[in-house]
């Protein structure tokens, strides 16, 4: 089973890579576009802490989707998830809580170990790096 499966890894990295920086896109385009209406992101100013992170996730959740610069985006990411857990979410009530499921924190976990498997594993056969011929 293992042998069998494992032939896929390669296109299942860059299909991670895509998908990773396609959630992380979303919330940059509802931070900053205010898409869709009704997102609870629209009230965010651009020059504010989400906005400023609404326009991390806009550029590099592009960059990771076509997988440019994948390893560098991927590891400044993780920081900007890290950032956001820390600052964004354990606070959230006043004193620190870090059980993520009583401070919303756990997608800002899952994606901030997202992107740093990324940044070492890098974008896969299927990324702009690979066509370019890049290590990155």
């Amino acid at each position: 089973m293992d042998q069998m499966l494992s032939r896929f890894q390669p296109a299942a990295l860059s299909l991670f890579r895509f998908i990773t920086g396609l959630c992380l896109f979303q919330f940059g385009v509802a931070k900053l576009l205010k898409f869709p209406p009704g997102n609870p992101f629209e009230k965010v100013e651009l020059f504010s802490l989400i906005g400023a992170a609404g326009s991390l996730e806009l550029v590099l959740g592009g960059l990771l989707m076509v997988g440019l610069f994948t390893r560098i985006v991927a590891f400044i990411l993780a920081g900007e998830m890290a950032f956001a857990y820390f600052v964004g979410h354990m606070f959230r009530t006043g004193s620190p809580v870090f059980h993520p499921l009583f401070n919303n924190g756990t997608l800002a976990i899952v994606m901030c170990f997202a992107c740093l498997y990324l940044a070492t594993a890098g974008g896969g056969p299927y990324s702009l790096d690979a066509m370019m011929g890049k290590k990155s």
